[in-house]
């Protein structure tokens, strides 16, 4: 007999997320997922100045301000064929770099890791012994006994005086939970540990950046970031020594606190290699140019079909006429107006809100198709696509840490696989951060001062797309001018690929199929379900259209 759960909100995610699942015999049989939220940032972008468009476009989301930044300031230099100096593209690495490296740490241990680690049984460890186990697996000076002792007799004092506060709606003593009570206190010592190196990455984007959230450096052609090495009032060799301090800081955790943390729980949840494949089509874009037309990069995209790397096809430029023309998005089974797919530069964004339908439309979700296929996007899709690629460097990474865990790098098609390559990522990208600033300070060196192109709005039409390899996966904005105003503008972004609907043909998104055959032990509890969903660190947009339970508008805002 089957069993309907729905989690409505999936909480530890950016928005708002619904998930219903149908369970058959202890397994997931069908599931839905549904966006309960819409942006609606494509329509106030329209007529507005394209140099100004991604200082809106940061405000899609919440978390992910930088990269629609970029990609959106992107999307204008394609249209109007702008180069970009070396400084900037530099400092601009360095900052989405850092970004994602923030960005994983969070996911890690503050979104993800409490699927998978039982607070409460943090108590009944042995601090000496958790130390042990910790100084095991990393050199790290934090790994102490005192410290592991401190960390639990701060937990026995919220535990006692009933403040676990965002800890306390956990599935404790879940029969999925099965990590020993030293392995428990480990994990959660580093995750008040995180909770300081993810601010050091973010301090590091604001030092660049201006702010953080919503950066304020960027313009059309480059950086707004004066750099004068002599000068106090600009980037200079002060401000790039305490980069680098706190960027070797925050690589030192990631690749000896999180990196081995991940490699320990993997490896006591090995049989979650298992489940959470779902769709096995990845898409990944090519990241970090090292020249100023986009054309090389220090990471490679791609497309790999069914999982097979025997099938990937290589992408090294964001000019690649076959990423851009095999993008598509449908509106089936979302709350949008219009039928069909479109390609995004003539797609459309008008809300229809019907309720949710499990047979018509039911999510805010559109369903992006690369060559009419559901395709994952995220860390396996980016690393996948380099391995099939023949970068060395990430080869020896991925086989490294499938040898430590005893899994093929096939297992990467999982819910611990994507676990798995998020901090591969942040291990690869903690150290292109500091490459990066290398290259930064050797190009000043060579008397190379520039850091903007100036660039005007011709009359015209032209059209452009901004593509990114964010933490979360391939991202694209496009854009199409008319006459030095926007015509019209779309963002298909990470989430939506990941969490899309099913598509006109009732083929299931990649949040969907990977919950299909998924365990459930207490149905009451659906902890299994959560993991799979945290795997992909949902990030469903920020700004909200507010609608009565009709589907009526309630009030509109003019944005000036």
């Amino acid at each position: 007999m089957s069993k309907r759960i729905t989690l409505d909100p999936i909480t530890r995610i950016e928005g708002h997320l619904r998930i219903d699942v149908e369970v058959n015999g202890g397994q997931v049989s069908k599931a839905w997922s549904s966006a309960q939220m819409w942006r609606g940032i494509e329509t106030i972008l329209k007529g507005k100045d394209p140099q100004d468009a991604w200082s809106y476009a940061q405000r899609f989301c919440g978390v992910c301000t930088t990269v629609h930044a970029i990609s959106s300031i992107r999307s204008v230099e394609h249209a109007l064929n702008v180069e970009v100096p070396l400084n900037a593209q530099y400092i601009r690495n360095i900052m989405i770099a850092q970004h994602s490296v923030q960005d994983h740490i969070v996911h890690f241990y503050h979104l993800s890791a409490l699927d998978w680690v039982d607070i409460v049984a943090a108590l009944k460890a042995d601090p000496k012994k958790t130390a042990q186990l910790a100084q095991s697996i990393s050199d790290w000076p934090g790994n102490s006994e005192k410290e592991f002792r401190a960390v639990q007799e701060k937990l026995k004092a919220f535990v006692a005086g009933g403040r676990l506060g965002i800890f306390a709606s956990g599935y404790w003593g879940h029969p999925a939970m099965k990590l020993p009570p030293e392995a428990n206190l480990m994990a959660v010592a580093h995750y008040l540990k995180a909770l300081d190196y993810q601010r050091k990455a973010s301090q590091a984007v604001a030092i660049l950046g201006g702010k953080n959230p919503h950066i304020q450096n960027l313009v059309v052609g480059g950086v707004a970031t004066a750099v004068n090495l002599e000068n106090m009032a600009t980037l200079n060799m002060e401000r790039i020594a305490y980069l680098q301090t706190l960027m070797t800081e925050t690589r030192d955790f990631v690749q000896k606190v999180y990196y081995p943390d991940m490699v320990a729980i993997a490896s006591a949840y090995k049989e979650w290699f298992t489940y959470g494949a779902g769709v096995t089509n990845y898409l990944a874009v090519p990241e970090f140019p090292e020249d100023t037309k986009n054309t090389k990069f220090t990471l490679n995209g791609g497309t790999i079909m069914g999982g097979n790397l025997s099938s990937f096809k290589n992408i090294t430029t964001h000019q690649d006429p076959y990423l851009i023309n095999n993008i598509s998005e449908g509106v089936a089974h979302a709350w949008y107006e219009g039928a069909g797919t479109h390609h995004p530069w003539e797609g459309e964004t008008k809300p229809e809100y019907t309720d949710f339908q499990e047979n018509g439309k039911y999510s805010w979700c559109k369903s992006p198709r690369f060559e009419g296929k559901p395709v994952q996007v995220g860390p396996p899709a980016q690393l996948l696509a380099a391995y099939a690629g023949g970068n060395a460097r990430v080869k020896k990474l991925v086989d490294a840490t499938c040898a430590k865990i005893g899994v093929p790098v096939s297992a990467i098609h999982s819910t611990m696989g994507r676990l798995g390559a998020r901090a591969i990522r942040a291990h690869l990208l903690a150290d292109i951060s500091l490459e990066q600033l290398d290259k930064l300070v050797a190009n000043l060196g060579k008397g190379d001062k520039s850091y903007a192109n100036h660039t005007e709005i011709p009359k015209g039409e032209y059209k452009g797309v901004g593509f990114h390899e964010a933490p979360r996966g391939a991202l694209s904005h496009w854009m199409v001018i008319e006459d030095k105003k926007i015509k019209n503008y779309q963002a298909v972004v990470p989430s939506t690929w990941n969490a899309s609907p099913r598509d006109e043909k009732g083929v299931m998104g990649p949040y969907e199929a990977s919950l299909v055959g998924n365990p459930v032990a207490q149905e009451d509890k659906p902890l299994e379900v959560l993991r799979t969903i945290h795997s992909f660190d949902p990030c469903i947009a920020c700004a909200v259209h507010t609608i009565d339970p009709a589907g009526k508008e309630i009030t509109k805002i003019k944005v000036l």
